[in-house]
């Protein structure tokens, strides 16, 4: 890579407008340039088939395009697809398409490992490298777009940030890609359709809703109690639930959008009625909805998928409360593309 070079997504519209004013060319140059970048999305100047060859040449000479490379992917039984997406300065991220039969899910990375410690995650076992570029994580909304289209004949319906890293902790990025996702000069995708899930970061949380998010918040909970919880999640010592609920109020009072709480049941960690009633007093504080979601094991005998009694108990519980409940099944477990198994061993 010619570090001389500036990436020349890291411009926005007007910038490169005027480079080119700057250039002795015309400004709307500057808009052509920028719809092949995040519409069109193209990998080199020589695909801008309506600019000059001696436009494109100038172009070369004073930019690259640090595109991302799909290095593999792999198609699971059930139709998912994970893709090992080789980064600029040859590191690696994961990302996954979830399809069924009336949707196609991308799920996302935002970091390149984790700043997290989260014990029944195979990410957290990968240092953090680096936050992901706003350009690195809207390639990898394209790439799955494009494998939407052809092995399921449809556009791309929805993104969820659960890939590998937490959101939150690339919080500029990650919206500035999100921006780029839902405006009309990129894939004019609906920010209802799009989902950040968070371990629970509460200042972020806030910051969030004042910044007028349009999108969908999930939050990983699967504990209500503050030993449990920091038991799986050693970082919930540092935020722990009184503070992750306040922000959750504030979110919710801001932007009256309800939250999804993600919530694996393990066997002998919090599959005990003491942590039913918890998650119930927990889910009265805003308007939420429950997801309870199959474990997917990491090579970790200390994290065992609950028993299906376990895991009726809490359904039959919430439900008797009207709190809406939904049982996710893994997909992809047979490529390593479930939730949590994201490890870059491709």
């Amino acid at each position: 890579m010619n570090t001389k070079k500036k990436d020349i997504r890291a411009l926005s519209k007007e910038q490169l407008r005027v480079f080119f004013e700057d250039n002795n060319d015309k400004a709307f140059r500057g808009n052509q340039v920028y719809e092949w970048l995040w519409n069109k999305g193209a990998h080199n100047f020589d695909d801008m088939t309506n600019i000059s060859k001696t436009t494109r040449e100038m172009l070369e000479k004073n930019f690259v395009i640090n595109h991302i490379k799909v290095d593999q992917m792999q198609r699971s039984t059930d139709g998912t697809i994970k893709n090992a997406v080789r980064l600029h300065d040859g590191l690696i991220v994961e990302s996954v398409l979830i399809p069924t039969a009336t949707r196609t899910t991308a799920c996302i990375s935002s970091q390149v490992g984790c700043s997290l410690d989260c014990k029944f995650c195979a990410t957290a076992r990968l240092k953090r490298m680096r936050n992901l570029n706003p350009d690195e994580i809207y390639d990898q909304v394209m790439a799955i777009d494009k494998e939407s289209r052809l092995y399921h004949n449809r556009p791309l319906s929805n993104i969820v940030f659960m890939g590998m890293g937490e959101p939150l902790m690339n919080y500029n990025n990650v919206l500035a890609a999100i921006d780029k996702i839902t405006s009309e000069d990129g894939l004019a995708m609906s920010p209802k359709r799009i989902t950040l899930s968070t371990s629970g970061v509460p200042k972020m949380i806030k910051k969030m809703a004042d910044d007028e998010v349009r999108f969908k918040l999930a939050v990983s909970l699967h504990s209500a109690i503050d030993e449990v919880r920091t038991s799986i999640m050693p970082f919930n010592e540092t935020f722990p639930l009184k503070e992750l609920r306040e922000s959750l109020e504030y979110w919710y009072q801001k932007t009256k959008s309800r939250i999804t709480y993600e919530y694996v049941v393990w066997d002998g960690i919090n599959d005990k009625t003491e942590d039913i009633d918890a998650l119930i007093k927990f889910c009265s504080y805003v308007p939420c909805k429950v997801n309870l979601i199959e474990y997917n094991p990491i090579d970790d005998g200390v994290f065992q998928q609950a028993s299906k009694t376990a895991i009726d108990d809490y359904i039959h519980a919430l439900e008797s409360r009207s709190i809406v409940v939904n049982v996710r099944r893994s997909r992809g477990k047979d490529i390593d593309a479930a939730c949590g198994q994201l490890a870059n061993k491709s």
